[in-house]
C-alpha cells in the first residue's frame, strides 16, 4: 500500500463526522468533469456501503460520456430539480466538498450550501482552497480529487469498502483529470493506486473506450473541422489556439462535450508548448488552456481570463467577442514567451 499523505488530526475529524451522519451528500463544481462525478460517485458506494443515506448532487448536466459510470443514473442535477437539491443539502448531517476551492464554484447551489448548517469536509486538489470547512483537506500537488478521495477513504479506514464500483469511479477521475495518464502523472505513487483499483475490478480497457473512444459522427467533424480550419500554429512563440462560434458549433449540432480534448490536439505539434481553444457560449467565451513541461497555463488564465486551475490544465472566461477574445491571446504572445516560458523548465527543452 502507499504511505497516508493527510494528516492524523484530520482524518480523525473527518472520522468522527462521519461516524455521527446519518444523512450525507457530496457536492461537487458546475460543469462537472469525470473527477468531480468520479469522486461524487465514489463516495456514494463507499458511504451507502457502511449503511449512511447518501446523495450525490451535481450543480448542472455532466457529459454523455460519463453516464457509463456506475450509479450516474441516481446523481442529482440541482439545475433540473433545485428545490429537491435545496431540500437534500438542508437537511443533511454532512456535506462533503469535492473538487472545488471556492463555493461560488458550485453554481446554482453555492448560496444553499454557503448557508447550510451541517459540517462540511473538503476533498481537493486545487490551489488556494478558500472554504469554510470543518476538515480541509487539500493537496493540490496530486493529480485528481479522485486519488486524494482515495488516500482519504483508505485513511479513515475504509479501503475494504472499494468495491468494483467505487474503484471504477475513482479510476475515471485519475484517467479523466490526467488525459489517460499523459499529463499530471509522474507521482509513481499514481500506479499504486491504479494497481489497486483494477485489482479491485475497474476495468481500464473499458474506461478508456467509453471515455476517450466514443464519438458522435457529428462529433467527429465538428472537431475535424476545428483543426483543419480554425487552428492558428505561432511556431515562434510556441502556441497554437483554436476558436469556435456558436454558428459553426450549431452548424454540426455540437452537444456538450464534443469539444473535450480538442484543446490538446495542437500540443502533438512539435515545439508547441501550450495550446488554447476558445468555444462560444451564450453569456461569454469559454476558454480552456493546457501545456506541457512546466509552461504554467493556470497562472496565464488567472492573469488574463479570470480563471485559474492546474499548471498544464486551466481555464477561463472571456466577457465580450470572440474575435476580442482571441484578438487579447494573439497580443499576449510574445509577453507570455518572455515572462511564462523564461520563468519555467521549458526553456531548457530542445524547442
Amino acid at each position: 500500500m502507499i504511505n497516508q499523505i493527510i494528516d492524523k488530526k484530520s482524518i480523525a475529524r473527518a472520522t468522527g463526522l462521519i461516524n455521527k451522519a446519518n444523512r450525507i451528500v457530496t457536492v461537487c463544481h458546475t460543469g462537472p468533469d469525470g473527477d468531480a462525478i468520479g469522486a461524487s460517485l465514489a463516495a456514494v458506494h463507499v458511504f451507502s456501503s457502511i449503511g449512511k443515506d447518501i446523495k450525490a448532487i451535481i450543480p448542472d448536466k455532466a457529459l454523455d460520456n460519463l453516464k457509463c459510470l456506475p450509479g450516474a443514473k441516481d446523481l442529482v442535477n440541482a439545475s433540473e430539480h433545485a428545490d429537491f437539491a435545496a431540500k437534500l443539502i438542508k437537511e443533511a448531517d454532512l456535506i462533503i466538498c469535492l473538487d472545488f476551492n471556492t463555493i461560488d464554484r458550485t453554481g446554482c447551489i453555492a448560496d444553499v450550501v454557503q448557508a447550510a448548517k451541517a459540517p462540511k469536509i473538503l476533498v481537493d486538489h486545487h490551489l488556494n482552497p478558500n472554504i469554510d470547512a470543518t476538515v480541509v483537506i487539500s493537496h493540490p500537488e496530486l493529480c485528481a480529487t479522485c486519488s486524494l478521495l482515495f488516500y482519504f477513504v483508505c485513511g479513515i479506514g475504509l479501503f475494504n469498502e472499494i468495491d468494483r464500483n467505487a474503484a471504477e469511479c475513482l479510476l475515471a477521475g485519475i484517467m479523466t483529470d490526467t488525459g489517460n495518464f499523459s499529463y499530471n502523472c509522474s507521482d509513481p505513487d499514481l500506479y499504486i493506486i491504479t494497481a489497486e483499483l483494477v485489482r479491485k475490478g475497474a476495468d481500464k480497457e473499458k474506461l478508456y473506450n467509453k471515455l476517450f473512444n466514443t464519438f458522435s459522427a457529428n462529433c467527429l467533424r465538428l472537431n475535424s473541422y476545428a483543426i483543419l480550419n480554425k487552428m492558428e500554429v505561432f511556431p515562434d512563440d510556441h502556441a497554437a489556439l483554436i476558436t469556435l462560434s456558436r454558428d459553426e458549433l450549431n452548424k454540426f449540432k455540437y452537444v456538450k462535450g464534443d469539444t473535450e480534448g480538442l484543446v490538446n490536439r495542437p500540443l502533438s505539434i512539435p515545439g508547441i508548448i501550450y495550446s488554447c481553444f476558445m468555444r462560444q457560449e451564450s453569456d461569454c467565451i469559454r476558454v480552456s488552456m493546457r501545456s506541457r513541461g512546466s509552461f504554467p497555463v493556470n497562472e496565464l488564465c488567472a492573469d488574463h481570463y479570470g480563471g485559474g486551475g492546474h499548471l498544464n490544465a486551466a481555464g477561463g472566461e472571456f466577457y465580450g467577442s470572440l474575435d476580442d477574445a482571441a484578438e487579447l491571446f494573439r497580443s499576449l504572445l510574445k509577453e507570455n514567451n518572455n515572462q511564462y516560458i523564461a520563468n519555467s523548465n521549458i526553456k531548457n527543452e530542445n524547442i
